[in-house]
């Protein structure tokens, strides 16, 4: 799972523990034993957040107009297609 450093818990990690999930989530600051993560994979972390911000300059995606999952998620596709044709288009 990555988290950024506002879900280190003990708690959290404890219940990723017991389901066999591999915590990336970097310790905070004032931590006194620090713990180990991924740097690669949690650097893959701020991709999946730049994502999801051009996704909700789309006003339907931000405000969630959708009542159905599957009319929302058709609308995710619509963004996603239209976000990658800017790049497609540019190269």
């Amino acid at each position: 799972m990555l988290a950024d450093k506002g879900y280190d818990a003990d708690a959290i990690r404890a219940d990723l523990a017991e389901r066999n999930i591999e915590a990336v989530i970097p310790g905070r600051s004032n931590r006194r034993v620090k713990i180990e993560h991924n740097r690669t994979l949690y650097k893959q972390r701020n991709r999946i957040e730049r994502m999801f911000g051009h996704l909700k300059i789309n006003r339907a995606i931000a405000t969630r107009y959708d009542q159905l999952a599957n009319s929302f998620l058709g609308m995710v596709h619509l963004a996603t297609a239209r976000y990658w044709l800017k790049f497609v288009h540019a190269a």
